[in-house]
């Protein structure tokens, strides 16, 4: 929790949300206070150096002053494959990019935006199209939320 609040403290400004995916990244942003977290995008993975590439392009065209990707934990807290894949994005990520990278928790992000967009009644092409960047966008917000709803230990920092 002190690290997120020393990070605001840093001066507010703009966080990018990533949700890694396999074949696409979501991203998204948030305003410039920090309190919410809108949808910006869904990019195509196209190998690690590319990827890594345009989220830092990406980045610095928007200003953020920090990242903060989805942490795949598995149903029991533990770290599988893909979180571990995760943790060096974004070990990687932070000595590319110079900003502060952060993890948060997004075990069930992408069934809660699904469910939302089931009940919204979104057709699977438009749910296909889009549940990546609103899953980047509940990862993040979940993250700006944190600090105003709890005293816990905060998210993993990448080191």
């Amino acid at each position: 929790m002190k690290q997120v609040l020393d990070d605001r403290r840093r001066g507010s400004g703009r966080w990018l949300g990533l949700d890694l995916g396999e074949k696409t990244i979501g991203v998204a942003i948030s305003d410039e206070l920090g309190l919410t977290a809108q949808p910006l995008k869904t990019l195509r993975r196209r190998g690690l150096e590319k990827d890594l590439e345009e989220i830092v392009t990406l980045a610095s065209s928007r200003g953020a002053t920090g990242i903060v990707i989805g942490l795949p934990r598995n149903m029991d807290g533990s770290l599988g494959v893909r979180a571990r894949e995760a943790l060096r994005f974004a070990e990687l990520l932070k000595d590319r990019s110079g900003l502060a990278v952060r993890t948060w928790d997004e075990r069930l992000s992408t069934v809660a935006v699904q469910r939302v967009l089931l009940e919204a009644d979104v057709s699977r092409k438009k749910r296909r199209r889009v549940v990546d960047m609103l899953a980047a966008a509940y990862i993040l917000q979940g993250f700006l939320d944190a600090p105003r709803q709890t005293k816990a230990d905060g998210p993993p920092v990448v080191p």
